[in-house]
């Protein structure tokens, strides 16, 4: 089996060692007859993997006592819903920072539900820097202080979360989970779609301050409360067991290199040496991001016009690099460097970048 390089945004790329795993025990889980999403997701056997995944994200993580950890369908989009349903509601205020596609739609779903107050908006900038502490003006009777910590379409992300002065920091973690450390004193609430760097689609895991879980309404729809979800261990309904097991494999496999120490020492080898390569391109390539708002997981750049930039992906789709043409609606290139990316598949992409501008420079 030969395996490309996948650097799409997600879905992407997961580790090898567990696509693998799940693979031997797919039609036949652990010599039970069945498939362990044949199983119901009341019996022991499942119990253990979603218990599982429960404990190695509160043990990778370093999540304290005081939070719930949960698992939700819907991926992160039901979030930006969920949330404001859940916190905002009538006369209330939520601060938005919007620093591009996914944290303006956070905000445009919660000014349908209550005040959703957009305190800085790098919209006019084209969404390339994150803000500085000093240009934030927090509103002193908001709810909670909404970010995207890590935007894949435009490739920034914040390096440290900003100082809310007390006012409870939700963040989507979507693109950049399992790839750093959570500044607990600083976070109340995160989440994160798990087609990034967990598992394949359809699941969103939500880790709450339980403190901030006890101010969530009860007075609407059921799964739409996050207390049910933490009461029930996220059992409430039928979880997407599939989803929620792949988490598991993918969780045993970061264990397994080293835990998140090995991770971050790999994401900054791999951000490293793109962004050298294209800083060393002498205009050829170009990041139109600032570099100290530089993503560490989606890297964007630019070539000197559209016409190369189509050939580019075309022509490192044939050799074997693929999900490289830019979103859509920012064009470009980007490359995902999740998580399950090796560095040998950066040094392949460098590679072929470099023979690329020989050739068309």
């Amino acid at each position: 089996m030969a395996r490309i390089y996948n650097f799409s945004a997600g879905p992407s790329i997961l580790p090898l060692p567990a696509l693998e795993e799940a693979q031997r025990e797919l039609v036949e889980y652990k010599s039970t007859g069945m498939s362990l999403i044949e199983m119901s997701h009341r019996g022991k056997i499942y119990d253990e993997v979603h218990n599982e995944a429960i404990a190695l994200i509160k043990e990778i993580l370093q999540v304290p006592d005081e939070y719930a950890i949960l698992f939700i369908q819907g991926g992160a989009t039901l979030q930006f819903g969920m949330i404001p349903i859940a916190f905002l509601g009538s006369g209330k205020i939520a601060d938005f920072i919007i620093t591009g596609t996914w944290a303006k739609k956070a905000y445009e779903d919660a000014k349908l539900i209550g005040q959703a107050q957009i305190i800085w908006d790098g919209s006019s900038e084209r969404y390339t820097r994150i803000p500085s502490q000093s240009e934030l003006r927090f509103s002193s009777n908001a709810e909670y202080v909404h970010i995207c910590s890590n935007e894949t379409i435009d490739g920034i992300q914040w390096q440290t979360m900003p100082d809310t002065g007390g006012k409870p920091l939700i963040v989507d973690m979507s693109s950049d989970i399992m790839s750093r450390p959570v500044d607990w004193n600083t976070v109340s609430m995160l989440f994160a779609g798990t087609q990034k760097n967990l598992a394949p689609a359809g699941m969103a895991l939500v880790i709450i301050k339980k403190q901030l879980l006890e101010k969530a309404r009860k007075d609407i729809p059921v799964y739409l409360r996050y207390d049910v979800h933490a009461k029930e261990n996220s059992l409430y309904n039928t979880p997407p067991t599939f989803t929620v097991w792949m988490t598991t494999l993918t969780l045993r496999w970061i264990q397994s290199i080293g835990g998140l120490p090995e991770i971050e020492k790999r994401r900054d080898q791999k951000a490293t040496m793109l962004y050298s390569a294209i800083d060393a391109s002498n205009g050829y390539y170009r990041c139109p991001v600032e570099k100290n708002s530089r993503s560490k997981m989606n890297v964007v750049w630019r070539l000197p016009d559209e016409t190369l930039e189509e050939k580019f992906v075309k022509e490192a789709e044939k050799a074997g690099l693929s999900g490289l043409q830019g979103h859509r609606s920012v064009g470009g290139l980007r490359a995902s460097l999740y998580n399950a990316m090796p560095v040998e598949g950066v040094k392949a992409l460098i590679d072929f970048m470099n023979n690329f501008m020989q050739r068309n420079g």
